[in-house]
């Protein structure tokens, strides 16, 4: 699956088209919002009962970027699970996601909707400084060197909607890597006001294409 490099405050960089980000001089494996558990999250809550297999989905993706990277760190940039009962996943996806962690250091930010997970071994961190950058889950407008993720960010080519890197000189937002996770569009104002006037929009797909970062329309005058 090809990506797009760049380089960001000082890092090589690689914004992969399944949805995460590569680190390769230090082999470590970005990927945010998993939103593991989400549909028995909202089958407890009385929402719509979806098909119970995003986790498996998830976790098939995962696994396949950990393979393909040979990743020695993984670090989850928060809203890892749905909320905190999710952190309880089925025997299956608990014993599959325990294959994936060992041997590996893996770091799990904390969400919005996982504040403080108590997660199944690895080690968790409100933030984390790594070589100048610093990884969050939601962004600050006065970072600089920031990679975070939270948004779910999406953009448009032809029509067609696809989750989306966005990136600048200040910092990077990763699409959501969970398999039942929605998106907001790169155009809406919490992201324009949050992204400089060179940024950028990476699509994810086979193929990471790299676009600027799509701007409203301008309203019509009458």
């Amino acid at each position: 699956m090809a990506g797009y490099r760049f380089d960001f405050h000082g890092a090589a960089l690689e914004a992969r088209g399944s949805g995460a980000l590569w680190w390769a001089a230090r082999r470590v494996l970005v990927v945010s919002d998993l939103h593991l558990g989400k549909s028995a999250r909202m089958a407890r809550r009385g929402g719509a009962l979806l098909p119970p297999y995003e986790g498996r989905e998830t976790l098939h993706r995962l696994e396949a970027e950990i393979r393909a990277t040979d990743a020695a760190c993984v670090i989850c940039l928060g809203d890892s699970f749905d909320d905190l009962d999710a952190v309880a996943l089925p025997e299956d996806e608990a014993e599959w996601l325990a294959r994936l962690m060992a041997g590996r250091d893996w770091i799990w930010i904390e969400g919005n909707h996982d504040p403080a997970p108590i997660a199944p071994g690895g080690r968790n961190a409100a933030e984390l400084r790594l070589d100048g950058l610093v990884l969050r889950h939601i962004a600050r407008p006065d970072a600089r060197a920031e990679i975070s993720g939270h948004y779910h960010p999406k953009a448009r080519l032809a029509g067609q909607s696809r989750p989306a890197f966005l990136l600048d000189g200040a910092r990077v937002i990763l699409p959501a890597f969970g398999a039942y996770t929605g998106g907001l569009d790169a155009t809406d104002p919490a992201l324009q006001d949050l992204m400089g006037a060179t940024a950028r929009a990476v699509l994810t797909g086979p193929a990471a294409l790299v676009m600027p970062l799509p701007r409203p329309a301008r309203a019509r005058r009458g």
